[in-house]
């Protein structure tokens, strides 16, 4: 969503004048150029906009309130517990966990109370899983169902709610005569019984066993009623059989709004559902939603609903669905949606903002939202979001309600909006650096909190604002481009690089590659920038930069006029030197140019796709892998990437089928490495590892290039490692190494370990850590081979290369307890929950506070936990044993 949420720079937007061509008229390789560049130019190349205020719940203790969350669900009705997942899928949506998120919606779609928000989630869940129809369709092919979140029958979801009698067996005395009654209806005549038709309503049997006119007479004309002949005989139809038959449609609404005006519920349920069956299409629900919304026919207005959701995004561009959408007013979303109106909405937004967040559909849908939210948890969340819109629309009167409705509501990361707002609006910076002083002394400071205070100051106040600020939160992005551009603007090249990349180390964020893509391009160092920007087009081939003005394709074919080009053999010697350094954005800048060639595509896009999963990067990977299918030279070659696809999805299984299939047809080196791969995660017998290590072995005998053998190599070291087989295990790690895969270095220090040669071992590791350029991993195994204070130094350099890795928080925690010292333990793990959710943080945590004796705080971190993780088991000890201790 950041990009989907571009930020609004108060007055600081100069990138109008940008020319990417102007840098371009420069001789290769004279970089002193840089120095002699005016100010101005350089400033409008390295602009970094100001961070966006993000459309997302922020809660500052997030903790607490998943913890709230977990205790609401364990208590709470049935019906409430779909809205429990929505908020909890939208705090782990503003912690950016995705899978996290997923997990959330598909439980509220699993403990959905109604037929309404089933249909809703199952959309929800539907939306999220485009571009995975080939998973389905392979999944078939090996005769397995995949879960699908198609259409659901409503009509046998929605019970019937009929509030009538029968009033069949009550008959006016004297009229006993009166055995049926004729309805006139223009010239015709039809003859019904009386009392079943008394039977259909309060208002029939008021009329013809009543004190009114027409109870005396056998002749009631029905002319003025808007009901046909026709209608009227299938009305006398349902009412000796309790059925209707196949009807035309246009009779099944004119007998509807007939039923509807002479309240005949069981009539009107019936027709209800008989027209809900009908709807198939856009332009069946389309023509037959106004008379749901009118007649008050639930079955038929979720039917229709149905429809447009499945249809989604694709529907939003038809006015028609927009309008009936956007222009329900409460009624008629009740008639529609039942109590899923919040959900409905919340989903509706979501969609809007992906396509365009300025829209009027975007905010036309939040205006529904407002309006649905029933919780002062669902009117911050709703009010926030629609504020984030107004003000990118400018339209900051509405804005400011909207952050002062959602602050008053409890969230206080829609401050940021208000002082955004202010100084948009003429404030003083003063007023706004106050505001937000007044905000971290009123609560647990995060990074947020200093990124946005340092917007409203200068100089070494800035800087120290946006140090705190990454301390506390080292996933903002901001705060190092800040001071990347900052060094780069005063001449300090090496500083500023270093700044940015100590980011991209761990968060491959576009943003920062663009910036460095804009560093590379001033200093005139196009190979570099060239690399960059193949890089932002290998994970975002759409992407645009400078705010959008430049598509990144454009800059990579301006910036190729001054690299020197290279042969297929040329490439492969960079990939081979690039993937043993473990350059893993360099690698990817390779395959990129590798793909423009007539090589093998196929083969590339699996390269690809293996690197992005390295760099955590799974959507990526996925197409990537899909396109590699997709451009398979071979039968056999394409069941292996259908495998690895399955594999990846989850579904180990039929992974290994696929793999089987493609060894039948053809003995090759990845068919055999997927078996032995697939068959060393999913089985947990031990002498599964012979077969897994022929499967390497036989993998090892067929042609591949060495990338690939040195990674069969390793991973064969692992398996012998595993069974024991220490020489067997060496050797393949040195094998390994003697083709230049780096990694194996790894393994080769575990076998010194295990042989008791703690300093071999070590040593092993730091030639890994010397020769890769991506460490922090080689840094947190290398700290098992020494002794404490070599081991807290390995880790503090974990913890500054990539400070999402959880392990060296709990081991200095660790370290701490063991110490006496049990404040600054939980303070060390409390720094590292602030900005990540982790399961294993939390448990400790947990134990930390059990073991002080601060049982509410051990159970809101247990009840946190079990949100990360409803069915693990020691946290599910832990929480029972804790809260039979609770007061």
């Amino acid at each position: 969503m950041k990009n989907l949420f571009p930020s609004e720079s108060c007055k600081e937007t100069q990138l109008n004048a940008f020319n990417p061509q102007s840098w371009l008229q420069v001789e290769r390789g004279k970089l002193s150029k840089f120095s002699s560049q005016s100010s101005s130019s350089i400033e409008s190349l390295i602009k970094v906009p100001e961070p966006p205020i993000l459309p997302f719940f922020k809660p500052v203790d997030y903790v607490e309130v998943l913890a709230q969350i977990h205790e609401e669900l364990e208590s709470c009705p049935p019906q409430e517990r779909s809205n429990l997942y929505l908020l909890q899928f939208q705090v782990f949506r503003g912690l950016g966990e995705v899978k996290l998120m997923q997990r959330s919606l598909r439980l509220a779609w699993q403990r959905a109370s109604t037929a309404q928000e089933k249909l809703v989630f199952g959309a929800w869940l539907k939306y999220e899983k485009q571009g995975e129809e080939l998973i389905a369709d392979l999944l078939a092919s090996c005769g397995k169902c995949a879960q699908e979140f198609g259409p659901i029958d409503i009509a046998s979801q929605i019970s019937a709610d009929l509030n009538t009698s029968s009033y069949e067996a009550v008959v006016m005395e004297g009229n006993e005569t009166l055995k049926t009654v004729i309805f006139r209806v223009g010239d015709e005549k039809i003859v019904c019984d009386r009392q079943k038709i008394a039977g259909l309503s309060a208002p029939f049997h008021a009329m013809l066993n009543g004190c009114f006119t027409e109870s005396l007479q056998e002749d009631i004309d029905l002319s003025e009623n808007n009901i046909s002949p026709s209608g009227m005989r299938l009305i006398n139809e349902f009412c000796m059989t309790g059925g209707l038959g196949e009807i035309p449609p246009n009779l099944l609404l004119e007998i509807l709004i007939f039923a509807n005006k002479f309240c005949c519920e069981r009539l009107k349920d019936a027709c209800d559902r008989k027209l809900a069956s009908l709807v198939s299409s856009r332009d069946d629900a389309l023509e037959l939603i106004d008379y749901a919304l009118e007649e008050n026919s639930a079955v038929l207005a979720a039917s229709c609903l149905q429809v447009f959701l499945h249809e989604l995004p694709d529907c939003l561009n038809d006015n028609r669905v927009l309008e009936i959408l956007s222009g329900a007013n409460r009624q008629q979303r009740s008639i529609m949606v039942g109590p899923a109106s919040f959900s409905l909405y919340c989903f509706l937004s979501e969609v809007a903002m992906a396509l365009d967040p300025r829209s009027d559909t975007t905010a036309c849908f939040l205006e529904r939202l407002v309006e649905s939210a029933e919780s002062g948890r669902q009117r911050m969340l709703a009010c926030h979001q629609l504020g984030c819109v107004r003000l990118l629309r400018k339209e900051y009167d509405e804005a400011e309600q909207l952050f002062e409705a959602a602050v008053n509501a409890g969230h206080v990361y829609s401050v940021a909006g208000l002082v955004r707002l202010g100084y948009i609006k003429g404030l003083k910076k003063l007023w706004s650096y106050d505001k937000l002083n007044s905000v971290i002394s009123s609560f647990t400071p995060l990074g947020w909190m200093y990124q946005e205070r340092s917007l409203y100051c200068e100089g070494d106040k800035r800087w120290e604002d946006l140090e705190k600020a990454t301390k506390l939160d080292p996933t903002l992005t901001y705060p190092y481009m800040f001071r990347a551009a900052s060094l780069m603007r005063k001449h300090n090249v090496q500083a500023a690089l270093a700044e940015i990349n100590q980011v991209l180390g761990f968060k491959l964020a576009l943003e920062c590659l663009e910036l460095r893509f804009c560093f590379y391009l001033a200093l005139e160092n196009y190979e570099a920038a060239f690399c960059d920007v193949q890089a932002i087009l290998t994970l975002s081939p759409d992407y645009r930069m400078f705010e959008g003005r430049v598509a990144a394709s454009q800059l990579r074919t301006l910036v190729r006029e001054h690299v020197e080009s290279w042969t297929t053999a040329d490439c492969w010697l960079q990939l081979y030197d690039r993937w043993s350094s473990v350059d893993d954005i360099g690698s990817l800048s390779v395959i990129y140019q590798m793909l423009e060639s007539d090589a093998a595509k196929g083969v590339l896009y699996f390269r690809q796709s293996l690197l992005l999963l390295r760099l955590n990067c799974p959507e990526a990977a996925m197409r990537s892998l899909q396109l590699a299918r997709q451009h398979a030279s071979s039968e056999h070659e394409r069941l292996v990437y259908e495998g690895w696809i399955l594999y990846d999805t989850g579904h180990c299984e039929e992974g290994l089928r696929k793999a089987e299939e493609s060894i039948s047809l053809k003995r090759s080196f990845e068919a055999f490495f997927l078996k032995a791969y697939a068959l060393a995660d999913s089985s947990h017998d031990p002498s599964c590892s012979s077969t897994v290590v022929s499967l390497l072995e036989d993998a090892l005998k067929c042609p591949s290039d060495r990338l690939r053998k040195g990674q069969a190599l390793n991973n064969l070291g692992s398996v012998y490692v595993d069974c024991g087989k220490l020489e067997l295990a060496a050797d393949c790690y040195i094998n390994a190494l003697k083709i230049r895969h780096t990694r194996a270095h790894q393994g080769l220090a575990r076998v010194h370990f295990l042989r008791n040669d703690k300093n071999a071992a070590y040593h092993e590791m730091t030639k890994l850590i010397e020769k890769a350029r991506n460490n922090a991993s080689a840094y947190e195994k290398r700290s098992e081979y020494c002794e404490r204070e070599l081991t807290k130094a390995d880790l503090e350099m974990v913890t500054r290369l990539d400070p999402l890795r959880v392990y060296p928080y709990r081991y200095r925690a660790a370290v701490l307890m063991d110490s006496h010292k049990e404040k600054e333990a939980i303070a060390e793990l409390s720094r590292a929950i602030s900005f990540k959710a982790d399961l294993h943080l939390l448990h400790l945590r947990a134990a930390f506070h059990e073991h002080i004796g601060d049982v509410l705080g051990a159970l809101r971190d247990c009840r946190a936990a079990l949100s990360v993780d409803p069915n693990h088991q020691e946290m599910l000890e832990l929480h029972s044993r804790v809260n039979s201790h609770e007061p």
